[in-house]
Protein backbone atom coordinates (compact mmCIF):
# COMPACT_ATOMS: atom_id res chain seq x y z
CA UNK A 1 0.00 0.00 0.00
CA UNK A 2 1.65 3.51 -0.97
CA UNK A 3 0.09 4.75 2.14
CA UNK A 4 1.33 2.10 4.62
CA UNK A 5 4.14 -0.34 4.59
CA UNK A 6 5.88 -2.44 1.66
CA UNK A 7 3.76 -4.11 -0.58
CA UNK A 8 4.17 -5.91 -4.12
CA UNK A 9 4.24 -2.55 -5.63
CA UNK A 10 7.07 -0.94 -3.65
CA UNK A 11 5.24 1.51 -1.86
CA UNK A 12 5.99 2.91 1.51
CA UNK A 13 4.99 5.47 4.15
CA UNK A 14 4.86 9.47 2.44
CA UNK A 15 7.92 10.68 2.98
CA UNK A 16 9.25 14.03 1.68
CA UNK A 17 9.03 12.81 -2.07
CA UNK A 18 6.91 15.61 -4.00
CA UNK A 19 5.51 12.64 -6.29
CA UNK A 20 4.20 9.75 -5.06
CA UNK A 21 3.22 8.50 -8.85
CA UNK A 22 5.18 9.24 -11.73
CA UNK A 23 3.22 8.09 -15.22
CA UNK A 24 5.38 7.59 -18.20
CA UNK A 25 3.08 8.39 -20.79
CA UNK A 26 0.20 11.08 -21.66
CA UNK A 27 -1.91 9.05 -23.77
CA UNK A 28 -5.18 7.96 -22.75
CA UNK A 29 -4.18 5.22 -20.41
CA UNK A 30 -1.62 7.00 -18.85
CA UNK A 31 -3.68 9.99 -18.28
CA UNK A 32 -6.67 8.14 -17.24
CA UNK A 33 -4.43 6.68 -14.19
CA UNK A 34 -3.31 9.65 -13.26
CA UNK A 35 -6.79 11.17 -12.72
CA UNK A 36 -7.93 8.22 -10.66
CA UNK A 37 -4.36 8.59 -8.92
CA UNK A 38 -5.39 12.25 -7.89
CA UNK A 39 -8.54 11.59 -7.40
CA UNK A 40 -7.53 9.01 -4.31
CA UNK A 41 -5.52 12.07 -2.75
CA UNK A 42 -1.85 11.04 -4.12
CA UNK A 43 0.62 13.02 -5.76
CA UNK A 44 1.04 12.45 -9.40
CA UNK A 45 2.98 13.61 -12.33
CA UNK A 46 2.85 12.69 -15.83
CA UNK A 47 6.49 12.60 -17.90
CA UNK A 48 5.73 13.48 -21.71
CA UNK A 49 7.59 15.55 -24.08
CA UNK A 50 4.54 15.24 -26.32
CA UNK A 51 1.08 14.64 -25.09
CA UNK A 52 -1.55 12.79 -27.15
CA UNK A 53 0.55 12.39 -29.82
CA UNK A 54 0.83 8.69 -29.87
CA UNK A 55 -1.79 6.13 -31.44
CA UNK A 56 -4.41 7.50 -29.98
CA UNK A 57 -4.22 10.82 -32.31
CA UNK A 58 -5.15 8.33 -35.11
CA UNK A 59 -7.06 5.69 -33.54
CA UNK A 60 -11.21 5.98 -34.46
CA UNK A 61 -12.44 4.89 -30.64
CA UNK A 62 -14.52 2.52 -31.91
CA UNK A 63 -15.68 0.43 -28.12
CA UNK A 64 -16.28 -2.69 -29.57
CA UNK A 65 -16.01 -5.49 -26.94
CA UNK A 66 -18.19 -7.54 -29.64
CA UNK A 67 -16.65 -7.31 -32.64
CA UNK A 68 -13.56 -7.31 -31.32
CA UNK A 69 -13.88 -10.69 -29.78
CA UNK A 70 -11.58 -13.15 -31.48
CA UNK A 71 -10.93 -17.00 -31.49
CA UNK A 72 -8.31 -17.55 -29.10
CA UNK A 73 -8.83 -14.27 -26.94
CA UNK A 74 -11.74 -15.40 -23.81
CA UNK A 75 -9.35 -13.71 -21.33
CA UNK A 76 -9.30 -10.28 -23.46
CA UNK A 77 -12.32 -10.73 -24.97
CA UNK A 78 -13.70 -10.92 -20.80
CA UNK A 79 -11.71 -7.68 -20.22
CA UNK A 80 -12.96 -6.00 -22.74
CA UNK A 81 -16.30 -6.55 -22.03
CA UNK A 82 -15.58 -5.26 -18.32
CA UNK A 83 -14.37 -1.98 -19.66
CA UNK A 84 -16.85 -1.26 -21.82
CA UNK A 85 -19.69 -1.59 -18.91
CA UNK A 86 -16.99 0.68 -17.14
CA UNK A 87 -17.71 3.21 -20.49
CA UNK A 88 -21.17 5.35 -19.65
CA UNK A 89 -19.99 6.05 -16.19
CA UNK A 90 -16.90 6.34 -16.95
CA UNK A 91 -17.97 9.06 -19.83
CA UNK A 92 -20.58 10.94 -17.83
CA UNK A 93 -18.02 11.66 -14.97
CA UNK A 94 -15.40 12.61 -16.95
CA UNK A 95 -17.48 15.20 -19.02
CA UNK A 96 -18.57 16.20 -15.60
CA UNK A 97 -15.10 16.89 -14.31
CA UNK A 98 -13.71 18.06 -17.75
CA UNK A 99 -16.56 20.07 -19.45
CA UNK A 100 -15.53 17.94 -22.54
CA UNK A 101 -17.81 17.00 -24.95
CA UNK A 102 -16.20 13.59 -25.47
CA UNK A 103 -18.47 12.63 -28.65
CA UNK A 104 -19.25 9.55 -26.73
CA UNK A 105 -22.57 7.45 -29.05
CA UNK A 106 -24.30 4.42 -28.62
CA UNK A 107 -25.91 3.67 -31.45
CA UNK A 108 -23.84 0.67 -31.80
CA UNK A 109 -22.37 -0.76 -34.54
CA UNK A 110 -23.31 -2.86 -37.99
CA UNK A 111 -20.84 -5.77 -39.03
CA UNK A 112 -21.63 -6.59 -42.98
CA UNK A 113 -20.09 -8.54 -45.65
CA UNK A 114 -20.12 -7.46 -49.03
CA UNK A 115 -19.66 -10.43 -50.69
CA UNK A 116 -20.55 -14.00 -50.18
CA UNK A 117 -17.41 -15.00 -48.72
CA UNK A 118 -16.90 -11.58 -46.99
CA UNK A 119 -20.21 -13.29 -45.38
CA UNK A 120 -18.87 -16.82 -44.96
CA UNK A 121 -15.93 -15.04 -43.18
CA UNK A 122 -17.64 -12.65 -40.81
CA UNK A 123 -20.41 -15.66 -39.89
CA UNK A 124 -18.10 -17.98 -38.31
CA UNK A 125 -16.90 -14.93 -36.18
CA UNK A 126 -20.62 -14.17 -35.12
CA UNK A 127 -20.99 -17.94 -33.98
CA UNK A 128 -18.10 -17.80 -31.80
CA UNK A 129 -19.15 -15.04 -30.30
CA UNK A 130 -22.12 -15.58 -29.86
CA UNK A 131 -21.35 -18.98 -28.65
CA UNK A 132 -19.50 -16.55 -25.80
CA UNK A 133 -23.05 -15.20 -25.07
CA UNK A 134 -21.61 -11.89 -27.11
CA UNK A 135 -25.08 -9.42 -27.95
CA UNK A 136 -24.60 -9.71 -31.63
CA UNK A 137 -27.60 -10.41 -34.13
CA UNK A 138 -27.22 -11.64 -37.58
CA UNK A 139 -29.44 -9.40 -40.13
CA UNK A 140 -31.03 -9.72 -43.32
CA UNK A 141 -30.01 -7.48 -46.31
CA UNK A 142 -33.30 -5.82 -45.80
CA UNK A 143 -33.03 -5.32 -42.13
CA UNK A 144 -29.46 -4.13 -42.52
CA UNK A 145 -30.76 -0.95 -45.18
CA UNK A 146 -33.26 -0.68 -42.96
CA UNK A 147 -31.18 0.83 -40.35
CA UNK A 148 -28.69 2.11 -42.13
CA UNK A 149 -29.99 3.20 -45.66
CA UNK A 150 -26.17 4.12 -46.88
CA UNK A 151 -25.68 0.66 -47.06
CA UNK A 152 -24.64 -0.49 -50.55
CA UNK A 153 -27.25 -2.79 -52.32
CA UNK A 154 -24.16 -5.58 -52.98
CA UNK A 155 -23.74 -5.94 -49.27
CA UNK A 156 -25.35 -9.82 -48.75
CA UNK A 157 -25.53 -9.70 -45.15
CA UNK A 158 -24.21 -8.72 -41.40
CA UNK A 159 -24.75 -8.06 -38.00
CA UNK A 160 -26.05 -6.12 -35.02
CA UNK A 161 -23.81 -5.53 -31.81
CA UNK A 162 -25.88 -2.84 -29.59
CA UNK A 163 -23.56 -2.55 -27.43
CA UNK A 164 -20.50 -1.77 -29.34
CA UNK A 165 -20.11 2.51 -29.02
CA UNK A 166 -17.65 4.98 -29.96
CA UNK A 167 -16.05 8.22 -28.56
CA UNK A 168 -13.65 10.93 -30.16
CA UNK A 169 -10.18 10.29 -28.71
CA UNK A 170 -8.71 13.54 -29.77
CA UNK A 171 -11.74 14.76 -27.22
CA UNK A 172 -10.59 12.10 -24.66
CA UNK A 173 -7.26 12.94 -24.58
CA UNK A 174 -8.37 16.49 -24.19
CA UNK A 175 -10.34 16.06 -21.54
CA UNK A 176 -8.42 13.84 -19.44
CA UNK A 177 -5.72 16.33 -19.46
CA UNK A 178 -8.38 19.34 -18.36
CA UNK A 179 -9.62 16.33 -15.58
CA UNK A 180 -6.24 15.58 -14.55
CA UNK A 181 -4.93 18.89 -14.25
CA UNK A 182 -8.40 19.65 -11.97
CA UNK A 183 -7.29 17.20 -9.82
CA UNK A 184 -3.64 18.08 -9.28
CA UNK A 185 -1.98 16.50 -11.32
CA UNK A 186 1.54 18.15 -12.37
CA UNK A 187 2.83 17.87 -16.11
CA UNK A 188 6.58 17.45 -16.89
CA UNK A 189 7.04 18.09 -20.78
CA UNK A 190 10.40 16.36 -21.09
CA UNK A 191 11.14 12.30 -22.64
CA UNK A 192 12.01 10.24 -20.30
CA UNK A 193 14.90 8.02 -21.69
CA UNK A 194 15.49 5.58 -18.50
CA UNK A 195 13.04 4.82 -15.44
CA UNK A 196 15.72 6.10 -13.40
CA UNK A 197 14.93 9.57 -14.78
CA UNK A 198 11.69 9.66 -12.81
CA UNK A 199 11.70 10.20 -9.03
CA UNK A 200 8.53 8.64 -7.57
CA UNK A 201 7.66 6.02 -5.13
CA UNK A 202 5.65 4.57 -7.29
CA UNK A 203 6.25 4.18 -11.89
CA UNK A 204 3.56 3.55 -14.28
CA UNK A 205 4.92 2.78 -17.64
CA UNK A 206 2.44 4.12 -20.15
CA UNK A 207 4.46 4.57 -22.82
CA UNK A 208 2.95 2.72 -25.64
CA UNK A 209 5.32 1.61 -28.27
CA UNK A 210 8.25 3.14 -26.00
CA UNK A 211 7.45 0.63 -23.06
CA UNK A 212 10.04 -1.83 -24.94
CA UNK A 213 12.96 0.87 -24.83
CA UNK A 214 11.98 1.50 -20.71
CA UNK A 215 11.55 -1.90 -19.64
CA UNK A 216 12.67 -4.83 -22.46
CA UNK A 217 9.04 -5.98 -22.95
CA UNK A 218 8.02 -7.59 -25.83
CA UNK A 219 6.01 -4.68 -26.85
CA UNK A 220 6.50 -3.94 -30.68
CA UNK A 221 5.03 -1.27 -32.93
CA UNK A 222 1.96 -2.13 -35.46
CA UNK A 223 1.39 0.40 -37.85
CA UNK A 224 -2.08 1.63 -39.06
CA UNK A 225 -3.61 3.40 -41.67
CA UNK A 226 -6.48 5.65 -41.28
CA UNK A 227 -8.29 8.30 -43.19
CA UNK A 228 -11.00 10.68 -42.69
CA UNK A 229 -13.13 12.35 -44.27
CA UNK A 230 -15.91 14.78 -44.14
CA UNK A 231 -19.37 15.06 -45.76
CA UNK A 232 -20.47 17.54 -47.93
CA UNK A 233 -22.22 20.96 -47.16
CA UNK A 234 -20.93 20.87 -43.47
CA UNK A 235 -23.87 18.27 -42.41
CA UNK A 236 -23.64 15.14 -40.77
CA UNK A 237 -22.71 11.90 -42.49
CA UNK A 238 -25.39 10.21 -44.19
CA UNK A 239 -25.34 7.10 -41.51
CA UNK A 240 -25.15 6.97 -37.73
CA UNK A 241 -23.91 3.37 -36.93
CA UNK A 242 -20.27 2.24 -36.76
CA UNK A 243 -19.83 0.08 -39.58
CA UNK A 244 -17.62 -2.53 -39.98
CA UNK A 245 -17.05 -4.66 -42.57
CA UNK A 246 -15.78 -6.88 -45.24
CA UNK A 247 -15.24 -5.91 -49.06
CA UNK A 248 -14.04 -8.68 -51.26
CA UNK A 249 -12.02 -9.54 -48.49
CA UNK A 250 -10.77 -6.59 -46.90
CA UNK A 251 -11.36 -5.32 -43.61
CA UNK A 252 -12.90 -2.00 -43.19
CA UNK A 253 -14.38 0.35 -40.48
CA UNK A 254 -16.24 3.79 -40.72
CA UNK A 255 -16.67 5.82 -38.21
CA UNK A 256 -19.45 8.62 -37.90
CA UNK A 257 -19.10 11.11 -36.24
CA UNK A 258 -21.47 14.34 -34.94
CA UNK A 259 -19.04 16.74 -36.46
CA UNK A 260 -20.07 15.21 -40.09
CA UNK A 261 -16.19 13.84 -39.74
CA UNK A 262 -15.92 9.58 -40.89
CA UNK A 263 -13.14 7.98 -39.50
CA UNK A 264 -11.99 4.94 -42.15
CA UNK A 265 -9.64 2.28 -41.31
CA UNK A 266 -7.56 0.63 -40.46
CA UNK A 267 -4.66 -1.07 -41.82
CA UNK A 268 -2.21 -3.53 -39.90
CA UNK A 269 1.44 -3.71 -40.85
CA UNK A 270 4.04 -5.57 -38.94
CA UNK A 271 6.43 -2.47 -40.00
CA UNK A 272 7.40 0.53 -37.47
CA UNK A 273 7.07 3.80 -40.11
CA UNK A 274 4.76 6.28 -40.15
CA UNK A 275 4.37 7.24 -43.37
CA UNK A 276 0.78 7.27 -45.38
CA UNK A 277 1.31 4.99 -48.81
CA UNK A 278 -0.67 5.06 -51.89
CA UNK A 279 -1.25 1.15 -51.36
CA UNK A 280 -3.17 1.97 -47.83
CA UNK A 281 -5.22 4.83 -48.79
CA UNK A 282 -6.43 3.18 -52.05
CA UNK A 283 -7.28 -0.22 -50.10
CA UNK A 284 -9.25 1.90 -47.50
CA UNK A 285 -11.06 3.81 -49.56
CA UNK A 286 -11.92 1.22 -52.21
CA UNK A 287 -13.38 -1.18 -49.14
CA UNK A 288 -14.93 1.98 -47.86
CA UNK A 289 -17.06 3.05 -51.02
CA UNK A 290 -17.83 -0.49 -51.80
CA UNK A 291 -19.90 -0.50 -48.24
CA UNK A 292 -21.37 3.19 -48.58
CA UNK A 293 -20.94 4.17 -52.10
CA UNK A 294 -22.04 7.64 -51.06
CA UNK A 295 -18.74 8.42 -49.68
CA UNK A 296 -17.13 9.15 -53.04
CA UNK A 297 -18.59 12.60 -52.61
CA UNK A 298 -17.02 13.35 -49.23
CA UNK A 299 -13.68 15.62 -48.89
CA UNK A 300 -10.76 13.52 -47.93
CA UNK A 301 -9.21 16.07 -45.40
CA UNK A 302 -7.03 13.50 -43.46
CA UNK A 303 -4.39 10.84 -44.41
CA UNK A 304 -2.19 9.50 -41.10
CA UNK A 305 -0.25 6.78 -39.48
CA UNK A 306 0.30 5.70 -36.03
CA UNK A 307 1.76 2.76 -34.22
CA UNK A 308 0.02 0.65 -31.73
CA UNK A 309 1.79 -1.01 -29.22
CA UNK A 310 1.40 -5.21 -29.51
CA UNK A 311 2.30 -7.84 -27.63
CA UNK A 312 3.30 -11.51 -28.60
CA UNK A 313 -0.48 -12.83 -27.37
CA UNK A 314 -2.32 -9.59 -28.43
CA UNK A 315 -2.99 -8.16 -24.79
CA UNK A 316 -2.04 -5.52 -22.64
CA UNK A 317 0.45 -5.91 -20.04
CA UNK A 318 -0.65 -4.54 -16.65
CA UNK A 319 1.10 -5.02 -13.51
CA UNK A 320 4.27 -5.20 -11.78
CA UNK A 321 7.11 -5.76 -13.05
CA UNK A 322 9.38 -8.84 -11.76
CA UNK A 323 12.34 -7.96 -10.33
CA UNK A 324 11.59 -3.97 -10.17
CA UNK A 325 9.64 -3.07 -7.53
CA UNK A 326 7.82 0.00 -7.69
CA UNK A 327 7.32 -0.03 -11.84
CA UNK A 328 4.44 -0.95 -13.30
CA UNK A 329 3.22 -1.56 -16.89
CA UNK A 330 0.36 -0.23 -18.32
CA UNK A 331 0.97 -0.69 -21.83
CA UNK A 332 0.47 -3.09 -24.74
CA UNK A 333 -2.95 -2.74 -25.47
CA UNK A 334 -2.54 -2.61 -29.30
CA UNK A 335 -6.55 -1.96 -31.10
CA UNK A 336 -8.11 -1.61 -27.80
CA UNK A 337 -6.29 1.06 -26.05
CA UNK A 338 -9.25 3.18 -25.50
CA UNK A 339 -11.99 0.72 -24.91
CA UNK A 340 -9.89 -0.54 -22.10
CA UNK A 341 -8.55 3.24 -20.95
CA UNK A 342 -11.17 2.64 -17.81
CA UNK A 343 -10.87 -0.33 -16.48
CA UNK A 344 -6.89 -0.35 -17.00
CA UNK A 345 -6.74 2.98 -14.89
CA UNK A 346 -9.13 1.35 -12.09
CA UNK A 347 -7.29 -1.66 -12.07
CA UNK A 348 -3.55 -0.14 -11.62
CA UNK A 349 -4.73 2.40 -9.48
CA UNK A 350 -6.46 0.04 -7.41
CA UNK A 351 -3.12 -1.95 -7.19
CA UNK A 352 -1.16 1.17 -6.08
CA UNK A 353 -3.15 2.40 -3.59
CA UNK A 354 -3.80 -1.29 -2.08
CA UNK A 355 -0.71 -2.85 -3.13
CA UNK A 356 -3.19 -6.05 -3.92
CA UNK A 357 -3.53 -6.96 -7.46
CA UNK A 358 -6.67 -7.50 -8.60
CA UNK A 359 -7.33 -11.06 -9.97
CA UNK A 360 -8.53 -9.38 -13.32
CA UNK A 361 -5.00 -8.53 -13.91
CA UNK A 362 -4.01 -12.57 -13.47
CA UNK A 363 -3.95 -13.31 -17.44
CA UNK A 364 -1.96 -9.72 -17.85
CA UNK A 365 0.98 -9.78 -15.74
CA UNK A 366 4.14 -8.44 -17.23
CA UNK A 367 6.11 -11.84 -15.69
CA UNK A 368 3.84 -14.03 -18.84
CA UNK A 369 6.41 -13.70 -21.11
CA UNK A 370 9.27 -16.34 -20.42
CA UNK A 371 12.07 -13.59 -21.56
CA UNK A 372 13.29 -11.23 -19.00
CA UNK A 373 12.92 -8.10 -19.05
CA UNK A 374 16.21 -5.52 -19.68
CA UNK A 375 15.60 -2.51 -16.66
CA UNK A 376 17.32 0.30 -17.31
Amino acid sequence: MLTGGPSSTGGVNRGPLLTEVGVVGAGPVGLAIAWRCAQRGLRVAVHDDRPGSGASQVAAGMLAPVAEAYFGERELTALLVDSAARWPGFAAELAGASGVDLGYRTEGTLVVGLTADDLAEAGRLWSYQRGLGLPITPLRPSALRDREPALATRVRGGAVAPGDHQVDPRRLVTALRVAAERAGVVFRPARVGALSEVDARVMVVAAGCGAAALTGLPVRPVKGQVLRLRAPGGGPPGFRHVIRGYADGEPVYLVPRDSGEVVVGATVEERADTEVTADGVLRLLRAAVELVPELTEYELVEAAAGLRPGTPDNAPVLGALPGRPGVLAATGHHRHGIVLTPVTADLLTDLIVTGEPDPALAPFTPDRFPKEPLWN
